[in-house]
């Protein structure tokens, strides 16, 4: 493997200069001045509503902080639930994990060839998902109409997904975050 010298403004992640224990020393303290201290019944509130959405604490708390929202409830995909053909229906394992879910809302989106029929139950609802390669401004305003007829913030649901395509979704959207079907069938065992 050939020696690797850092170019000019790189560092290579060490800090030779004078002062970096002090630096190091004031960047810690002014990021747990950043960081609030919660009360012990507000941590302990959170931990049971991670629970409650079959989350974990550290995944729950992180998509609670990026959007400055508590989560209500999680969108699927069609293809997060395996439901990719028209005869299709959600596998019982997945809708009892999804009945499972306490005081959490359920929304499907259908890609075609399926439709949002197919998702409900175990879903509570069920609408046509953005085009695949809809301009993004499409995305955005057919997430938005979703939302409309759902009458809740789309900041405080999570988007359970399989593809990339419908990763962008959470963006065009402006959900509160995204997890792999795998990572969330696996968590609410």
């Amino acid at each position: 493997m050939p020696d690797f010298t850092p170019g000019i403004g790189h560092n290579s992640g060490r800090v030779d200069e004078p002062g970096k224990s002090w630096r190091t020393h004031v960047w810690a303290k002014a990021r747990k001045q950043l960081m609030p201290t919660l009360p012990i019944e507000v941590v302990r509130r959170r931990v049971a509503r991670a629970k409650e959405l079959g989350l974990p604490y550290k995944t729950y708390a992180g998509l609670r902080a990026s959007s400055g929202d508590d989560l209500i409830g999680f969108m699927f995909s069609n293809n997060a639930l395996d439901v990719l053909r028209r005869a299709d229906k959600v596998a019982a394992s997945k809708a009892a994990k999804i009945a499972a879910l306490k005081d959490a809302r359920s929304i499907g989106l259908a890609q075609l060839p399926t439709t949002p029929d197919q998702l409900t139950p175990p879903l509570q609802t069920a609408h046509t998902a953005p085009m695949p390669l809809a301009p993004w401004v499409e995305k955005r305003a057919h997430l938005r109409d979703v939302f409309a007829q759902v009458g809740r913030p789309p900041s405080r649901f999570i988007l359970i997904c399989d593809t990339a395509m419908e990763r962008e979704w959470v963006e065009a959207g402006r959900m509160a975050g995204a997890l792999p079907a795998q990572t969330f069938f696996e968590v609410t065992q």
